[in-house]
């Protein structure tokens, strides 16, 4: 990655119209819609774990994904994050600019959207949250369409490809609510 394809992504404009509609009731019609949550694990060190993971670009590399360069080593407004998805020579870049935060007690989280580049066009918001009875959940919603060649001849196969990239970020999560300290990271158990 050039110095200069870093400064063409940091002054380049979103490649959608709707920054931060991913935090409506509503997601923006004209594009495909993604909304999943699940639980990740119990009690509020698995809450520190998890979105500490998330806004540190963890659960992007636990999910498969390489990072290539990011602005920031954590996620906040403005950060530029550049990922690579895909093995070897057929791999992808994924750049994206986060738009905006949640940081709330128990809520924490990022959305994030496209740059010039990204094989889809759209915004996506990563949130984890601890329920009132302990429970720790995961969030990722989205609205998207095909930007590139590749993924609009992909179909309902691009679609497929983004919901098991959701279920990697999802279970990357579980896992980093899972890491207990005296444990290592092997990720077993949660507490209560």
């Amino acid at each position: 990655m050039t110095r200069n394809e870093l400064a063409r992504w940091e002054s380049a404009e979103l490649t959608y119209e709707t920054p931060g509609a991913t935090r409506d009731e509503v997601l923006p019609a004209g594009y495909d819609h993604l909304d999943i949550e699940e639980p990740i694990g119990r009690g509020r060190a698995a809450f520190e774990r998890a979105s500490e993971g998330l806004v540190t670009w963890r659960m992007h590399t636990g999910a498969g994904l390489r990072l290539v360069a990011a602005s920031a080593e954590r996620a906040a407004p403005g950060v530029l994050v550049v990922l690579r998805a895909g093995p070897g020579p057929l791999s992808l870049l994924v750049p994206c600019r986060v738009v905006y935060t949640v940081d709330d007690a128990d809520r924490r989280g990022f959305g994030y959207g496209t740059l010039p580049g990204h094989p889809v066009r759209g915004e996506e918001v990563f949130t984890v949250e601890l329920t009132a009875d302990g429970e720790v959940r995961a969030r990722v919603r989205a609205f998207s369409r095909p930007a590139i060649l590749l993924t609009r001849a992909g179909g309902p196969a691009t679609r497929l490809v983004q919901r098991l990239a959701v279920r990697r970020y999802v279970n990357a999560l579980r896992h980093l609510a899972g890491q207990h300290p005296n444990r290592g990271n092997s990720g077993l158990g949660n507490e209560p």
